[in-house]
């Protein structure tokens, strides 16, 4: 939305093509830089009401050219020029103008600029075959239970000796609990 409504603009407009006003007194009483009521006022003049209402759009390489070749041709400034196609700001031409210069037509193509899409990812879910071993607290907790541990074939390599150690420390720890808590 723009910060400034269609009501605001138009009677900036009108103040200065009353002649009493200059462009830097009508700046200072709306909080605007005085390049912005310039180009306010050009735009009406050029389009009259209908170049305050934005039209937001996707500006194909053909018609960045033209706006260009316009401007070079008639020698008007990037302000002018965008009044005159309607395009809401001369900083547009100008980078149009950059992206020529610096990296040729293919630059001036549109680029793609749509949101991603809000479609939910879908997780496979498998049952587990295995507890898997490197889950110390998992492992407690079912050998605690009585519940034997099984690890598949093609686990990681170290998982039998995860296991190997876990009950080797198991043993050790029950023993010292024994010793001191009997």
């Amino acid at each position: 939305m723009s910060k400034y409504t269609l009501e605001v603009k138009l009677q900036t407009v009108k103040r200065y093509l009353t002649g009493n006003e200059s462009y830097q007194t009508i700046a200072e009483s709306i909080g605007v830089a005085k390049s912005q009521v310039i180009t306010w006022v050009k735009l009406f003049e050029v389009q009259g009401e209908k170049g305050f209402k934005k039209c937001y759009t996707s500006y194909s390489s053909e018609f960045k050219l033209d706006v260009l070749n316009f401007m070079n041709e008639t020698g008007t400034s990037f302000l002018e020029t965008a009044s005159t196609f309607n395009i809401s700001s001369p900083s547009i031409i100008y980078r149009w103008d950059q992206l020529l210069k610096t990296k040729g037509m293919d630059a001036l193509e549109p680029k793609k600029k749509e949101r991603p899409s809000m479609k939910k990812e879908t997780k496979k879910v498998e049952p587990e075959k295995s507890i898997p071993a490197e889950d110390s607290e998992y492992l407690q907790e079912q050998r605690s239970k009585g519940i034997p541990i099984e690890v598949e074939e093609d686990s990681h390599p170290l998982s039998k000796q995860v296991i190997k150690e876990y009950e080797e420390f198991s043993t050790i720890i029950n023993e010292k609990k024994g010793k001191y808590f009997n």
